[in-house]
Order: C-alpha cells, then sequence, then structure tokens
C-alpha cells in the first residue's frame, strides 16, 4: 500500500471518490437546518459539517464487508460508508422509507446490509458494543474489522475504558477513532480532561495510540489503513485521535456562542473540502471544471433525496408494533 508521503500514487479514481463522498455529506448536512427549521425533521439534529475528512478517510480504508458503529452525529458516516442519501434524508423526514424504516430518525441510523451497526445516543453506550463486534469476529474465526468511532466526551466515561480494557485483553480486531473536535456539547477538551493529548489514554491498556490531523483525509485515510492492517492480521485494537471541527453547534438548537470568531475562523480555513480540490487541482488529478461538475452532481443528489423522501410514505402506525423483539427462531 502507499505511504502518507506517496498521495499521489493513489489512483486519482480513489481521490475523486474521496473528494465527491465529502462533497455529498457537506451538501447534505447544510440543507438540514432550513429543513429541520420548516418542520420537516423532528427529534435532536447533530451535523457533522467540517468533520468530513474523519468518516471518508476512515471508510476509504476499510472493505465494505468490514464494520462501522458511532455515535449520534452519524448521518455522513452512514453515507461514507455507502447509504444512499435518499434512504438517510427518509429517514430524517421519519419516513418508511428510510434506513431505519422512519423510527430511528436522526439519532439513530441502522443499516446491516452496509454493516453500519448504527447510532447511539448514549455518550459512550456504543464502544462495548464494538468490542463485542470484535469478538465475534473472532469467534467465526473471520476477517473482518469493527471501525468504532465517538467523541472526546466519551473518553472521560467509564465505559470507555472498560472496553479498552476488554478490547486489548482479548486482541480484538477493533479500531477505535476519537473525532475529537475540540468540545463535548459546550466544554472544552481543556475543562474535561485532565490528559489533554487524548491518544495517550490508549496506554494503560498498551494499546497503539496515535494522532492525527482529521481535517486531512489523507492522513486519516493512511492511520486508519494501517491499523486495519494490524487488527486483520491478529495484533489487536489500535486507538486513534483524530483533531477535527464541527463548523456548526453540537446540535441545531445550539447557537456554538462559547467559541470565539477568531477560532472558527482558524478551522474554516483548514475546510477539509476546499484544501482537498486544491491539492487535486495542483498535483494534475482533476481540473477545476471536473471539481465543479462533482460539486453540481452532489447538491443535485441531495435535492433529489429531498423529493424523494418528501415523495415517501408515513409509516403505516402497526410498524409501531414491529421490531422490537427479535423472533425466537
Amino acid at each position: 500500500m502507499k505511504s502518507k508521503t506517496e498521495r499521489s500514487l493513489l489512483e486519482p479514481r480513489e481521490l475523486l471518490q474521496m473528494y465527491r463522498d465529502m462533497v455529498l455529506i457537506r451538501e447534505f448536512e447544510e440543507a438540514c437546518p432550513k429543513l429541520y427549521s420548516q418542520g420537516k425533521m423532528g427529534g435532536f439534529l447533530h451535523l457533522y459539517s467540517g468533520q468530513e475528512a474523519v468518516g471518508v478517510g476512515a471508510a476509504h480504508a476499510i472493505h465494505a464487508d468490514d464494520y462501522m458503529i458511532a455515535a449520534y452525529r452519524e448521518h455522513g458516516l452512514i453515507l461514507a460508508k455507502g447509504a444512499h442519501p435518499n434512504e438517510i434524508m427518509a429517514e430524517l423526514f421519519g419516513k418508511v422509507t428510510g434506513c431505519s424504516r422512519g423510527k430511528g430518525g436522526s439519532m439513530h441510523m441502522f443499516d446491516p446490509s452496509l454493516r453500519f451497526m448504527g447510532g447511539y445516543g448514549i455518550v459512550g453506550g456504543h464502544i462495548p458494543l464494538a468490542v463485542g463486534l470484535g469478538y465475534s469476529i473472532l469467534y467465526r474465526e473471520s476477517d473482518e474489522v469493527v471501525l468504532c468511532l465517538f467523541g472526546d466526551g466519551a473518553t472521560n466515561q467509564g465505559v470507555f475504558h472498560e472496553a479498552m480494557n476488554m478490547a486489548a485483553l482479548y486482541r480484538v480486531p477493533v479500531v477505535f477513532i476519537c473525532e475529537n473536535n475540540g468540545y463535548g456539547i459546550g466544554t472544552a477538551v481543556t475543562r474535561a480532561s485532565s490528559m489533554e493529548a487524548l491518544y495517550k489514554k490508549s496506554c494503560a491498556y498498551e494499546t497503539p495510540g496515535m494522532k492525527v490531523d482529521g481535517m486531512d483525509v489523507l492522513a486519516v485515510y493512511e492511520a486508519v489503513r494501517k491499523a486495519v492492517q494490524r487488527a486483520r492480521e491478529g495484533s489487536g485494537p489500535t486507538y486513534i485521535e483524530a483533531l477535527t471541527y464541527r463548523f456548526r453547534g453540537h446540535s441545531i438548537s445550539d447557537p456554538g456562542t462559547y467559541r470565539s470568531e477568531q477560532e472558527k475562523k482558524i478551522w474554516r480555513e483548514r475546510d477539509p473540502i476546499p484544501n482537498f480540490s486544491a491539492w487535486l487541482i495542483d498535483q494534475g488529478h482533476a481540473g477545476r471544471d471536473e471539481i465543479e461538475r462533482i460539486d453540481a452532481e452532489q447538491k443535485k443528489a441531495v435535492h433529489e433525496a429531498i423529493r424523494f423522501a418528501e415523495e415517501s410514505p408515513e409509516p403505516d402506525p402497526e410498524e409501531l408494533w414491529t421490531d422490537v423483539y427479535v423472533e425466537r427462531q
């Protein structure tokens, strides 16, 4: 495989697909606030704008049959895993054509056909589930890998440490990815964690830990690729801290006034999408016309997803009684 210093050796089609995926996520997420304000979406809404490089870089480093499990800021992650935007938008609208048949909404996307094993609303609550998935891979003597993505706030939860301990003890094939966007809701990492370098928390479990630029899709890809390879070879878990930034508030109701305009400006200048497109053009992997065409195509795809969601039917009232319990075989 290519190293981080050999980026230009990556296939142009792979690089352009990374860009295409990031643009789709951004267009999708930026369309949501207006739709939410129009009452077309309910519940909470946590947007992924700004963090696209983490989800896309990680998703491109795994196989289609590998697993991904995430917290509640997961629209972008399930799109990166291969979900069709029509199904994700329909889920946000609460329609039966959604990936969770309209029952999950923003915080509980799920698609076992993609091996996207859900978004979870309890901070850190899905981390032991990732370890369970990893242990099932060992039990079946298979070679899949689990990507477990969570926010910086989850690393202060007891369940994070319990899961890290078990993962290391049993050498499960899980790659833990902390999407450190600097804030747990409105609390800065520096005010919540005695150890500001969150990747160092892995040392207590003798698990390799590393920090990566989460605004650089290729840096994330390379870090996750190496961790996945290590897990697939039977060497156990890796913990990656991806330094990133959410451009919007914690949720749709958060104005984000605890962040200074200067701070937001600095991070906006590191926006992973225009910076990656500039690199693609500079390296000769794409022309400006091609970049503009991709932008237009993804914007159109989101408009189509909105139309699809609006025209999709509501779930039948009987759906309230389905998918509650697993039927005994």
